[in-house]
């Protein structure tokens, strides 16, 4: 077994790189769709609820989003719940899937957490700061939380020490396909 990692800045293209690598190689594994899983999981509600006072915790998200940018410290708080059971899941994945050649993880977060000892491969995906901050206004981000998440992330330039492979992606789909077949070529 094999394990990739995959990660970059924000709006690099992570999670399409991911499933580009991914597709028909080996199961991946989304540090973000488990924390959108954790968002739908009704006691995980209650512990931020708790945690950070909010009454209606229907609308959580759009409520921590306002927490957070009010004070920056609460950021932290909030990765304090959320990392380690996001831990937990991947911990899962790893084990129910160990029989496979390749196991792929999506992980934004990959070297400020220092989980590189993990992994046998990490991939870097990188873009420009502008071309980024485009794509992720483009999912309906603004620009305040763009800048306040891309600051929690190490610069692209001390990432990259700790990666095999770098992958500029800012063209097209073509060029990243190709770019991810040739650093794939060099493990099957």
């Amino acid at each position: 077994m094999m394990k990739i990692g995959i990660t970059g800045s924000l709006a690099s293209g992570k999670t399409t790189a991911s499933k580009i690598l991914s597709k028909k190689r080996g199961p991946l594994f989304s540090a973000d769709s488990a924390v959108k899983d954790l968002y739908r999981n009704p006691y995980f509600r209650f512990l931020v609820s708790k945690r950070f006072k909010i009454k209606n915790n229907k609308k959580i998200k759009g409520t921590l989003k306002k927490i957070i940018l009010n004070d920056k410290k609460n950021i932290k708080k909030l990765e304090k719940i959320i990392h380690p059971l996001v831990r937990k899941k991947m911990k899962k994945f790893s084990s129910v899937h160990k029989n496979k050649k390749f196991i792929f993880y999506e992980i934004p977060l990959l070297i400020e957490s220092k989980l590189m000892k993990y992994f046998k491969v990490i991939i870097f995906i990188k873009a420009k700061k502008k071309i980024r901050l485009k794509r992720f206004k483009s999912k309906l981000g603004d620009e305040q939380l763009f800048k306040l998440l891309d600051s929690k992330q190490s610069p692209d330039n001390k990432k990259s020490k700790f990666c095999n492979h770098v992958v500029v992606n800012e063209k097209n789909l073509k060029i990243l396909k190709k770019k991810l077949s040739d650093i794939m070529a060099n493990y099957e």
